[in-house]
């Protein structure tokens, strides 16, 4: 609609210079679609003009509707109402356009390369436990947006920064030191990130009993936490890590490889894929140096006990931690590292996309303003796509207690889900188990991609599996039915690109064709912000739309042949974009559903 929408625009511009001696901006030419309740297809505001003008919303209507009929050959019509002007648009417009848009391969992408370059961070996991429900809003989201900036003609490096060292990961390795007995992925048949993941929460469970021990001795509660014996051999250990102990140094990877294997695991079966990883362990050394280094040049500064701050109250924010005393790191010292070193990697980027949850907004916010007082221009295009939590019905998760959701078992859960849903229904007669096992994964996986999503990205949710399995409402099985529908039309209809311009089509096929004109700008709109729920939203618009069609119009049972291709032809059009648009979210379309 984009055209349509720029040619009126020139020509009001020409109208108000020639009929009234005035210059408007195009910020000041106000168009938009009709809205539904009214006759017309795109709607120009007057209200502002009505000052500038010193006209009544009456006469301008008369003005500007006159003239752009006499100017534009497929203006038919105009109505006004207040202060609006409504334009009706000759459906051989809108057929023209479609029959372009038809014959246009991936229709809607961008055909032209921009040139820009982009890092899109997402996953992003610790090594101390399985990836859970709040990593797969944070993977589906990240990986989304990566395809959708490809689509816009972008260039995107797909990342990810392992968190594999720290405090946390010690408490896993301690664990297991004192308590695992040997045990192995191979030899207890247990996940190596699920079993990774046990020896964290046996972790937690005997810090908190020793805490309890050293309340009950007469300790304060903020004295047992740093006291408790436990905790202080997981510090010791990690000194240990970063003094190059063989012996810890060996328990790390061997556990690490456990976890890198299970991730991979799962990353394959969710469908996503990186092009570059980093780990933590390798970039914090750098950030270390950067941050001693910017001590040295009074960028940051000392405290008594030998930790590194950096002072950013001028900024707004108060004085944050870079180093502690004892030398080791925190999470901005890698991170700080880890910019640095994709920077050196990949100098050509246009800008670096973080994925992280809103919990760490205030983190990114100093991370930014620190590689800035550091002196690195490309921080200005260091973004942090914050997203909300994810919730259960019954709360928030809880990883050191063991109350989150796995994303490996919630991947079974909703595949299950799906083949119930499946069965109950029927319609898969004749495939073989093979085949029936591949429709659940899609209809499962799909449901819960889509379902994570649908939702812009700030905003929080809760999650709720059989909802999104549901075949009714905003859910990806509802637009996967829809596609496989049309499938099992286009499979009897025959191969035809003919369009006559000249027919007659309904109001809804009409509106079916202006939304499928909508769709370069609704995939322009996804990639500029970040939001995969653009096309979820659309997608889900576009299949409910065609299903109202579908009811109320024959297709291949049409007697007249140029509107049976036409039919033929749109809805041809909606399951390629529809195929095409799921394949950006990371989700498949089945042919027999």
């Amino acid at each position: 609609m984009s055209d349509i929408l720029s040619l009126i625009e020139v020509e009001v511009k020409d109208i108000t210079q020639r009929e009234f001696g005035l210059e408007l901006t195009s910020d000041q030419v106000v168009l938009q679609p009709t809205k539904k309740d009214f006759e017309g297809d795109i709607t120009l505001v007057i209200f502002p003009f009505v000052k500038l003008l010193k006209k009544s919303p009456q006469e301008l209507a008369q003005v500007f509707g006159e003239e752009l009929k006499k100017r534009i050959s497929f203006v038919e019509n105009y109505n006004s109402v207040g202060g609006f002007i409504n334009f009706s648009i000759s459906n051989s417009y809108w057929l023209s356009q479609f029959k372009t848009a038809a014959n246009t391969t991936n229709f809607g992408h961008s055909h032209q390369a921009t040139g820009k370059t982009y890092i899109v961070e997402y996953s992003s996991p610790n090594t101390n436990k399985p990836l859970h429900l709040g990593h797969c809003r944070n993977i589906f989201l990240g990986y989304a947006v990566s395809e959708i900036l490809k689509a816009n003609g972008h260039d995107v490096i797909k990342t990810q920064i392992v968190n594999d060292r720290g405090i946390h990961i010690c408490k896993s390795m301690l664990a297991w030191q004192k308590l695992g007995n040997g045990e192995t992925p191979q030899s207890s048949g247990i996940k190596g990130d699920h079993l990774v993941g046990k020896y964290y929460v046996i972790f937690d469970k005997q810090y908190k009993q020793q805490i309890q021990e050293l309340i009950e001795q007469g300790k304060t509660e903020e004295l047992a936490k740093k006291e408790a014996p436990i905790i202080l051999e997981a510090q010791e250990m990690l000194l240990k890590w970063e003094q190059g102990d063989k012996e810890v140094v060996a328990l790390w990877e061997m556990m690490n490889n456990w976890v890198y294997d299970g991730f991979n695991a799962t990353y394959q079966r969710i469908g996503v894929d990186f092009d570059k990883i980093y780990h933590e362990s390798n970039t914090y050394i750098l950030g270390k140096d950067v941050v001693l280094e910017g001590v040295n040049k009074a960028i940051f500064f000392k405290k008594d006990d030998g930790s590194v701050w950096v002072d950013l109250t001028d900024e707004g924010l108060d004085e944050k931690l870079l180093l502690r005393g004892d030398g080791t790191s925190v999470y901005i010292t890698q991170d700080i590292g880890t910019a640095i070193l994709r920077y050196r990697d990949f100098p050509s980027v246009s800008g670096m996309i973080y994925t992280v949850g809103n919990e760490q907004d205030y983190h990114f916010e100093v991370l930014f303003k620190v590689l800035k007082k550091l002196g690195y221009q490309w921080a200005h295009n260091c973004y942090h796509l914050s997203y909300g939590m994810v919730d259960l019905p019954t709360g928030r998760m809880k990883s050191r207690e063991g109350t989150v959701v796995d994303a490996d078992e919630l991947m079974d859960s909703v595949v299950n889900d799906a083949k119930s849903m499946t069965q109950e229904r029927g319609h898969i007669e004749g495939m073989s188990e093979e085949e029936k096992q591949h429709l659940y994964e899609t209809i499962g996986l799909g449901g819960l991609k889509y379902y994570l999503l649908r939702v812009e990205p700030k905003k929080r949710m809760q999650f709720n599996p059989e909802e999104s399995v549901d075949l009714n409402g905003n859910t990806a099985p509802f637009i996967q039915y829809g596609y496989a529908r049309i499938q099992s039309i286009l499979r009897k209809a025959p191969v035809s690109n003919t369009i006559n311009e000249t027919i007659n089509i309904s109001e809804t096929e009409k509106e079916l064709v202006k939304l499928i004109l909508n769709y370069p700008e609704e995939l322009s709109k996804a990639g500029v912000e970040y939001s995969p729920a653009v096309l979820c939203n659309y997608n889900f618009e576009l299949i409910k739309l065609y299903n109202s069609f579908y009811q109320s119009h024959p297709i291949l049972g049409e007697e007249n042949e140029d509107l049976k291709c036409f039919r033929i032809s749109l809805s041809t059009m909606v399951a390629d974009i529809t195929k095409q648009n799921m394949k950006l979210l990371g989700i498949a379309v089945p042919q027999k559903m």
